[in-house]
């Protein structure tokens, strides 16, 4: 029988191990929105980036785009890929020299990039997911190491882990080292392809959902005083004493301040009133005007980074008002389209002019007869529906529609109310601001609990006394 492989941890990535919690608004609705109704929910294990994503992460993306799609045929590619700088313009404000310099200047290579939509930050994912699995691959002796260096108007032919593993894309071959890959064809012989059962190549980077970025964000697994190292002993589920911010370590919903030494130091990048947005000199409280580096401040109880303020972050969720009818209590999600591989009249598979493979969407009919959804389309599933009282007009008579992505976690220009996870607002997928960044997430593939433990309860077999 096949050994069990464990999913390795993606660069860039932190493991969050899911449980149960309370999604939803935590302080007071003073907005009056009532847009995320508390609830129980469970989620998955799941990864999620370190840190936001940065302006030379995004420059490396860039420069890739642009080398590789260099024809003058591929420019609007090249362009679609571009940030919008113009977000930092306003029109009574000195705001120019960001227009000009923080995305390109070195001084803000480690800043959170801004100026992206949420096309443009999910497409980035897919990029990050081929260019991890080639470096794997390239590392492995599977692909020759000058696929790296010789990308040069490469256009479509480009490494695609989809299009690779249904044989669509042949990469340049390197010299593989059976006993370091352990791969052998059925005549013992060492293997140069890869299958993904082979447990080689990374699953998909990917936009967390908002339950899960909420989930991360309250780092609730410090939230546990009976927690031993190594994940040992059971503790107490204390997700009632729920967290308003993210930097709390303790179940009053507050860090150790040392005595006092952090008195009016800042644990957030934030706005905290009008027109102080970092108090005044010689007493700064967050030493940021706008943006701050994306390691500044205390990580959360899972070692994250800026999930309150700094900026807001994209999530793959459609917005809608959350009731407490209208999604499943395990892994919530708003936004499936579902799709299926598009095969031509050779029924062969095809891919577009980035190198990706083409899809087509289910069909009604293709779903009808499935007992587990009916429908292709169901983003806007239960509008309307009399028991969820969820009758909006969406794209008709709101400013909500089917293309309205939800962003999350509080931004340099906000007040503290939107610092709180429970919190949510919209923008359309195609749009952009200097207040919203992204981050990156992955599924997590075996054990719930991590690397090095089963799924399940596992007990030793026992030897029941019998009497006689």
């Amino acid at each position: 029988m096949a050994k069990e492989k464990e999913q390795n941890t993606g660069p860039g990535l932190v493991f969050v191990q899911g449980g149960t919690f309370t999604m939803g608004a935590t302080d007071e609705d003073v907005m009056g929105d009532w847009n995320n109704v508390p609830r129980r929910v469970t989620v998955a294990s799941f990864y999620i980036d370190r840190t936001e994503v940065a302006n030379v992460h995004y420059r490396e993306y860039l420069h890739w785009v642009e080398s590789v799609f260099d024809d003058p045929t591929y420019q609007s590619i090249v362009d679609a890929a571009k940030p919008d700088t113009l977000v930092w313009r306003s029109e009574l404000a000195a705001n120019e020299p960001y227009v000009e310099y923080y995305f390109r200047h070195p001084s803000y290579n480690n800043y959170p990039v801004v100026g992206v939509s949420w096309k443009q930050a999910n497409d980035f994912c897919v990029w990050r997911t081929d260019r991890v699995n080639e470096l794997i691959m390239v590392q492995k002796g599977l692909i020759n190491k000058n696929q790296l260096k010789t990308i040069q108007g490469q256009g479509e032919e480009n490494f695609n882990t989809k299009s690779y593993l249904l044989g669509l894309y042949s990469p340049m071959p390197g010299k593989p080292n059976a006993k370091k890959t352990g791969l052998y064809d059925a005549n013992g012989k060492p293997r140069t392809y890869v299958r993904f059962e082979d447990g080689i190549l990374m699953p998909s980077y990917r936009l967390p959902s908002e339950v899960e970025w909420e989930y991360a964000a309250l780092g609730l697994v410090n939230q546990n005083p009976r927690r031993k190292t190594k994940d040992q002993g059971r503790g107490e589920e204390l997700i009632m004493n729920r967290h308003i911010y993210t930097w709390a370590t303790g179940v009053n919903g507050l860090r150790d301040t040392r005595n006092g030494s952090w008195q009016g130091k800042f644990m957030a990048n934030f706005k905290r009133g009008t027109g102080d947005y970092m108090a005044v000199a010689g007493g700064l409280n967050d030493n940021a005007a706008i943006t701050a580096e994306v390691t500044a401040f205390f990580p959360n109880g899972f070692g994250l980074y800026n999930m309150s303020g700094n900026v807001n972050e994209w999530v793959s969720d459609v917005f809608r008002p959350m009731s407490s009818m209208d999604i499943d209590d395990l892994n919530p999600y708003r936004g499936n389209q579902f799709r299926q591989l598009y095969k031509n009249q050779n029924n062969e598979y095809e891919r577009d002019s980035l190198g990706r493979l083409k899809y087509v969407d289910v069909s009604d009919e293709d779903a009808m007869k499935r007992r587990n959804y009916q429908k292709g389309y169901v983003i806007n599933y239960k509008d309307g529906d009399s028991l969820s009282n969820a009758s909006y007009g969406y794209g008709k008579s709101t400013l909500i529609s089917d293309k309205s992505r939800v962003y999350k976690g509080g931004s340099w220009n906000d007040m503290a109310y939107w610092l709180s996870p429970g919190t949510r607002r919209h923008l359309e997928e195609d749009q952009s601001s200097a207040m919203i960044g992204f981050r990156c997430a992955m599924d997590r593939m075996g054990s719930q609990e991590g690397n090095g433990f089963r799924n399940g309860n596992h007990f030793g077999k026992t030897r029941q006394n019998s009497r006689k």
